[in-house]
């Protein structure tokens, strides 16, 4: 996608608002036209009639432009916000189309920075571009054609010096946009460390890292200072480089009027006229390097959000997928998968195979890095395998319309993820039509609702960034019920009951009873598996036992091992 398509929608405010400036650049290069009448005319005839009848015109074409100038403003400032409107809201629906494997091509800062310090610098650009940018180099060639028109003799050394300057500026813009899509990186790279210390506050204070942190964001900001003022200073040598040449030729001009003024082929007011049009056009040189400069940041910002805009989403609805508004039952099949990340070598998963019957509870034990969490990852489609199937009710998930894979299971990750709100509205947020009964049946079973009841506010407690005002056992039991509130056919908790005491999680799992549906939960307790129908056990990626939990005691070694570190060797023996 390119960002002109963006653009189209707003061609006739855009239309309207160049009219207007045309308007204003007309009254402009008329003006020494009309100056040089004044003199010839007037001041030199001594006729105070011609004087004021034309600086009447003067005035009254002034008021004309004064208008036009409003009107111009008025549309470009729509066009322009309307533009970059546009451009923000196609990014983030892009980006909320993104897999997994798209988002580990553009950290989380570099989206932040493309939706904001970039769609803002496209936004100004194009402002600028209908209120002043355009209007510059249009003067440059209006002056140069009127002074031709005045006196081709005198304007050829403008005809001679303004083609050399406008090949000048080409090289400086190109050069320029280099170095800003270095600048753009460079903010990238700012924005980052502030974010993870904004995220880690706590931890930073809590280690005293705040020295270190300081120091980190101390270089970051440093070579974006370097980055900037190399860009900045680089820009800033083109205007002194225009303003010379043309007050050479300013010179030029003066030097050839005033022999031509001797010998009588040239009146004075032409050459007053030509010296002015020649001003006017070192005038709109001067804000060419700005002009240029901002040119160069939004190209280099242009690039930066086509390239997010076209990115491949790399996991979508298979051509073949067909709308299936029915229901699934809850068998989850893994058969033969092997997985690897995205860009990686190295495989997470290796040849799995396992099936869970409809209503079935499955715990999921393995060391960290064993592969539970990715394991997960496939049942919703946020990834793909990289060999074998996933089914759901003997159906490769990959022929399932990913809504309507996804709107049939309920997640609750590993962390803990809130939104600020309240808390009515973060337990709604796992289903669009919910209703406040379906709310409290969702945080009943999730066993938060008598704590909820609790707070002054009750359901209508404000939850500050990511739950910061609540515990971790209650921001897990707030995830989990936003998972139940879907009524799912399959639940993925997601070791999402770490944090609760033994007791509260028994009254949770057998709630969950209640649900009839397919549960999995990755945990890393002893007394969450034993209520489970089935324990699947991982090592480095491979599924080393399958079973209940009295027969994983008896026939596999590292289960044991498990079971021993939380609850002793006589414990182990006696079971």
């Amino acid at each position: 996608m390119k960002i002109r398509t963006f653009i189209k929608p707003y061609r006739i405010p855009m239309a309207i608002a160049f009219f207007f400036m045309l308007v204003e650049l007309a009254v402009e290069l008329s003006q020494p036209m009309l100056i040089e009448k004044v003199i010839d005319k007037g001041i030199l005839q001594n006729d105070l009639t011609a004087v004021l009848w034309w600086g009447s015109v003067m005035v009254g074409i002034s008021i004309i432009a004064f208008i036009g100038g409003i009107i111009n403003s008025f549309y470009a400032a729509h066009a322009s916000q309307s533009f970059g409107y546009d451009v923000r809201v196609s990014l983030f629906k892009k980006i909320q189309s993104f897999s997994f494997a798209n988002f580990n091509r553009f950290p989380t800062s570099s989206l932040i920075t493309r939706m904001t310090n970039d769609v803002t610098q496209l936004q100004n650009t194009l402002f600028m571009s209908l209120r002043i940018m355009l209007r510059a180099p249009l003067l440059v060639i209006g002056g140069t054609v009127m002074a031709l028109f005045v006196n081709a003799k005198l304007a050829a050394i403008l005809a001679v010096t303004i083609p050399v300057l406008v090949a000048f500026l080409i090289w400086a813009m190109n050069t320029g946009g280099r170095l800003f899509r270095n600048v753009q990186e460079r903010i990238d790279a700012v924005n980052r460390v502030m974010r993870e210390n904004l995220v880690s506050m706590r931890l930073i204070k809590a280690l005293l890292r705040s020295e270190h942190e300081n120091e980190r964001f101390t270089r970051s900001s440093q070579d974006l200072k370097a980055k900037t003022v190399s860009a900045l200073r680089f820009m800033e040598t083109t205007m002194p480089v225009l303003v010379f040449v043309m007050n050479l030729s300013i010179i030029a001009i003066l030097w050839f009027g005033h022999w031509q003024i001797s010998s009588g082929s040239t009146k004075i007011g032409e050459v007053v006229a030509v010296v002015n049009y020649s001003l006017r056009i070192t005038a709109a040189f001067t804000p060419l390097s700005f002009i240029i400069m901002a040119i160069s940041r939004a190209r280099a910002s242009a690039r930066r959000i086509a390239d997010v805009l076209n990115t491949e989403v790399d996991l979508t609805d298979a051509p073949d997928a067909e709308p299936d508004f029915q229901a699934i039952q809850g068998e989850v099949a893994f058969d033969r998968v092997s997985f690897r990340y995205p860009g990686t070598d190295r495989l997470v998963l290796r040849d799995i195979s396992f099936t869970v019957q409809p209503g079935e509870t499955v715990a999921i034990l393995g060391a960290t890095g064993a592969g539970k969490s990715s394991l997960f990852q496939l049942i919703p489609r946020l990834y793909d395998v990289s060999e074998g199937a996933v089914r759901i009710d003997g159906r490769d998930v990959r022929a399932y319309k990913l809504d309507h894979l996804r709107r049939q299971i309920g997640y609750a990750p590993q962390e803990a993820l809130l939104f600020t709100g309240t808390i009515k509205e973060n337990i709604a947020w796992g289903k669009d039509d919910a209703t406040m009964e379906d709310i409290v049946a969702a945080a009943k079973a999730a066993q938060i609702h008598e704590t909820i009841a609790s707070f002054p506010n009750g359901y209508d407690t404000v939850l500050g960034q990511k739950g910061v005002n609540l515990s971790g056992g209650q921001k897990q039991r707030l995830c989990i019920a936003r998972a139940l509130i879907r009524k799912p056919k399959i639940l993925l908790l997601d070791d999402s009951t770490s944090a609760l005491d033994l007791k509260t999680e028994q009254k949770l799992l057998e709630a969950l009873k209640a649900y009839t549906c397919t549960t999995l939960i990755i945990t890393q307790k002893i007394t969450t598996a034993m209520e489970a129908d089935h324990i699947l056990l991982l090592e480095d990626g491979k599924l080393l036992t399958v079973g209940r939990h009295d027969e994983l005691l008896t026939a596999s070694e590292l289960y044991r091992q498990i079971y021993q570190s939380q609850f002793g060797k006589e414990a182990l023996e006696h079971a």
